[in-house]
């Protein structure tokens, strides 16, 4: 989850690059040789010149001035039929960009939207990356509607078979996968209660406890689970998208995600009930306050907790019932087709005095990928912690990650669990699941310096690499740090497939007593990530929600009230009107609008009950709880062209082609030596907050420990290989661990006097020895 950064500074952006003869779409926008950005209808809207014109008006339209501020009486001004109004004026064109416009001759009528029941039932046709929908309304002779019965009859034979032939060719014919196994059809699954090994909409799922439940995927998608073979990769999503072992072309398939958040990772406002129950203990050094705030803390009160019912088993408990199976079938069967999966250090280990549960919620990892490839979803996998504090990190306080006495010692052990998960996800096995790869969780630029993150990255990104090979493993995934898009343009010219991740939320800006019609015009002006993808390369939205304000229970941090003025209507969800709900639906669409190429994760799939209140109480964060009572739309595809409705153009529409380098094609892994040259010294030649000291004489760690390495499923009927949870045989090299004899500064909090580590009686402060050097990876 994001830190609290005013939404404005999230979206920055240049002028089109743009020739005169050049002409490009995005989301029905037209660039043509004027430069004006016009759309379907005719429509040219004014738009800003430069940079700086731009930014002033994300700003002004998240933050407007002299708006109308909520009242006692105050009611949204959405109202119900708003979302057909945005919708009237939707062109009758097939758009390649839009997957929701309707094909053929206007009917008499001014306007007409895909909303109405009628409308929806009409036949439809899935074309992947050209989508369209043929109406049989508005056409009044009889000659005509012969034809168009026709056309209906022969349309929805057409999507009868666009379903049924992928699960026929799936069961009956051999299936490539990546990972070597190929599926001979056998249909007996003991999984199966009809010992199916492949099932689309209707079919019935019996889970590893005995459990069943109906999958329900109205768009064509179908699972594949094979005992023989449980590296098979050939479920899709959705009939719309790649299937796991087809390529996912990131110019034509948009990434409709979302996070798997407070499972693995916990956060008070998400889980809230298991920090409830300790909010009141007895204080002491690990828990001051006497409140359990963050995971340390409530590790440390769940092991001091004695009781029934107490003890550290209460998070492996929360991981098994949080987030099962089950969900994974509901986020492809809400449309959804990629998952972003949150993992913590202590999955791997822990170190003497961290009370996190080690190593336990690796299990569930190896669920989440199980269950991720048998309903056809990839993984944007991310280390979400890290040790020595950041945000959301595990624990509260100052950041002493590349930051402060013990930043080197500390990033030396993440870049160390970063080593771990590639070397696990490399494998043939998982390539085809985990397609992304985030080697850390916003680390907050601010603090940290940008200089130092620059390089972490480049590290990183070397180290990756050097196990994958150009071209081949999960993409690297790096965040912006809060210091916005426009900064990172030509970051690492010619490295081999980095994405960029931004985080923009609205909820921790200022202006949040707008009016709610203001909302969804502010996510179209300010959450566009086109720019970027000209300038960077691909550039994603990795978390964003339906919060318009902060309330909820503890989104700003256990035992923290939100700033808004009154929550009151906004907390009773259960009574909002349709106004309400309508209003938050639009602004969710608009910002998928405005994210959907080449896509978002929205945060979070489930948010948990209070136990005090027996229900969830910070609602505008659950896709789950939305998508139950409407303000999260039943199929994701409706968002494309919203903005346009609202009169909010792209002011650089994307061209929708990367530089062949940037997805893995010619002259991946040849980066600019001016590049190299500017960032290849490491550890960085400064570290902040360290009273000045030479980053070479801080404490560090030796490498002289065996590397962990992730253990890999069993399958008992598996005729295929699991591998041995280590892409890279040559990959050798220890693990940091302390010097023996020597006595460190506290990794979570050292003062910035800290600045040397002992060995023995006296400080021994000792250069470090120059990096390795650079293996060459083109």
């Amino acid at each position: 989850m994001a830190s609290g950064l005013p939404a404005a500074s999230v979206a920055n952006h240049e002028p089109s690059p743009f020739s005169d003869s050049e002409v490009s779409f995005h989301g029905g926008l037209f660039h043509s040789g004027n430069n004006n950005v016009v759309d379907n209808g005719g429509r040219v809207p004014a738009t800003p010149s430069t940079a700086d014109e731009q930014i002033e008006l994300n700003r002004d339209l998240l933050v407007p001035p002299d708006a109308t501020h909520f009242s006692s009486d105050w009611t949204p001004s959405i109202q119900d039929s708003a979302h057909n109004s945005y919708l009237a004026s939707t062109p009758y064109t097939v758009d390649p960009s839009r997957l929701f416009l309707i094909s053929g001759q206007p009917s008499d009528t001014a306007s007409r939207t895909l909303f109405d029941p009628d409308e929806k039932e009409a036949a439809r046709v899935e074309v992947r990356g050209k989508g369209f929908i043929t109406s049989t309304s508005g056409f009044k002779s009889p000659r005509r509607r012969v034809w168009w019965i026709l056309a209906l009859i022969v349309t929805l034979i057409i999507v009868i078979l666009a379903v049924v032939l992928p699960i026929i060719f799936v069961v009956v014919k051999k299936h490539h996968t990546s990972s070597g196994g190929a599926s001979t059809g056998d249909s007996t699954n003991p999984e199966s209660p009809a010992g199916d090994i492949t099932g689309g909409d209707g079919s019935i799922i019996k889970t590893a406890d005995g459990t069943t439940f109906t999958y329900k995927n109205s768009f064509g998608g179908f699972w594949i689970d094979d005992p023989k073979d449980p590296y098979n990769s050939g479920a899709r999503a959705q009939s719309f998208v790649p299937a796991l072992n087809e390529t996912w072309d990131y110019t034509r398939d948009q990434i409709r995600g979302v996070n798997l958040g407070g499972w693995l990772v916990l956060e008070p406002f998400i889980v809230p009930a298991l920090f409830e129950k300790y909010q009141n203990v007895t204080p002491n050094p690990a828990i001051p306050g006497g409140q359990a705030v963050d995971e340390w803390t409530l590790s440390v009160a769940m092991t001091n907790d004695t009781n029934t019912g107490g003890g550290l088993d209460q998070l492996e408990e929360h991981y098994r019932t949080f987030i099962t199976e089950q969900d994974f079938a509901q986020i492809a069967g809400a449309g959804l087709n990629w998952v972003r999966l949150p993992v913590p250090y202590w999955a791997i280990e822990t170190w003497p005095g961290e009370p996190f549960l080690a190593k336990t919620a690796w299990k569930y990892v190896l669920l989440a990928l199980q269950w991720a490839r048998k309903y056809g979803l990839r993984v944007y996998l991310e280390l979400h912690t890290a040790p020595g504090r950041y945000n959301h990190s595990g624990r509260l306080g100052p950041i002493n990650f590349l930051n402060g006495p013990m930043g080197i010692a500390n990033a030396q052990r993440v870049m160390d669990y970063i080593r771990v998960l590639a070397e696990f996800i490399s494998q043939d096995q998982y390539k085809d699941v985990v397609q992304m790869f985030g080697v850390i969780n916003e680390p907050l630029m601010g603090i940290i310096g940008r200089d130092q993150l620059e390089r972490f990255y480049l590290q990183s990104y070397d180290m990756l690499r050097n196990i994958t090979g150009i071209g081949s493993g999960a993409y690297m995934v790096v965040h912006d740090g809060f210091l916005g898009l426009t900064p990172w343009k030509d970051f690492l010219p010619g490295s081999d497939r980095i994405v960029l991740d931004t985080h923009p939320y609205v909820a921790f800006g200022g202006g949040l007593d707008q009016p709610l019609d203001h909302w969804p015009t502010a996510a179209c002006g300010a959450f566009q990530v086109n720019q970027s993808n000209f300038d960077f390369g691909i550039t994603i939205t990795g978390e964003f929600s339906a919060a318009i304000n902060d309330c909820g229970l503890w989104i700003k941090g256990a035992g923290t009230a939100p700033s808004f003025p009154d929550c009151t209507q906004w907390d009773d969800w259960e009574n909002w009107t349709q106004d309400m709900n309508d209003g938050i639906k639009q602004f969710v669409l608009a910002s998928m609008d405005s994210m959907h190429f080449p896509g978002y994760f929205f945060w979070t799939w489930k948010v948990g009950n209070s136990s005090v209140t027996g229900k969830v109480e910070s609602p505008f964060w659950s896709y789950q709880l939305g998508l139950e009572n409407g303000w999260i739309p039943t199929d994701p595809r409706e968002a494309v062209g919203i903005c346009d409705q609202l009169g909010v153009k792209f002011t650089l529409p994307f061209t929708t082609s990367y530089q062949p380098w940037q997805t893995g094609g010619a002259g991946a892994g040849q980066i600019a030596a001016t590049a190299i040259a500017s960032l290849a010294q490491y550890p960085p030649p400064a570290i902040s907050n360290a009273n000045g000291a030479d980053p070479a004489l801080l404490p560090q760690y030796t490498a002289i420990s065996p590397i962990p390495t992730l253990p890999v499923p069993t399958f008992s009927a598996a005729t295929t290989s699991g591998g041995d949870g280590w892409a890279d045989p040559e990959d050798t090299a220890l693990a940091a661990a302390p010097v023996e004899g020597c006595v460190y500064p506290d990794a979570w909090n050292a003062p910035a006097e800290s600045n040397s580590f002992l060995c023995g009686a006296a400080a021994m402060p000792t250069a470090t020895p120059p990096p390795p050097a650079r293996r060459t990876l083109a």
